[in-house]
């Protein structure tokens, strides 16, 4: 049995060279680097842009909720926001559940174009 196991690579000794160890911690810096740069980094930017975009709410802005809900802002308060869904009625959230902020209520708007009559 024992003979079985000595012929198998992973239970030979390795070749004693500095060489492999140093590309093997490059490899892995590598590695780490690239998951940082493509995953860990850009994470990290959107959930702080999410935070100040929840933090920045107030009244009057519209919003679109994450399960799809569109509505004006009614009211803020410490962990919930009141949504304006129609005339009549208004739903509370908390505050994470909305996900996008459509445009701001005070924001002027464009005045339409005229066509001149000659």
């Amino acid at each position: 049995m024992n003979s079985f196991f000595n012929g198998l690579p992973l239970f030979q000794a390795a070749p004693a060279t500095g060489g492999n160890t140093f590309l093997t911690i490059g490899m892995f810096a590598a590695v780490f680097a690239i998951f940082y740069f493509m995953i860990i980094r850009p994470q990290n930017k959107k959930q702080k842009a999410m935070q100040k975009m929840i933090s920045e709410i107030k009244k009057g802005d519209k919003v679109v909720t994450i399960g799809g809900i569109h509505g004006l802002v009614h009211a803020v308060k410490e962990t919930t926001v009141v949504i304006k869904v129609d005339d009549s009625s208004r739903l509370e959230f908390s505050k994470s559940a909305i996900a996008s902020v459509l445009a701001k209520s005070e924001a002027v708007e464009t005045p339409a174009v005229e066509e001149k009559k000659d």
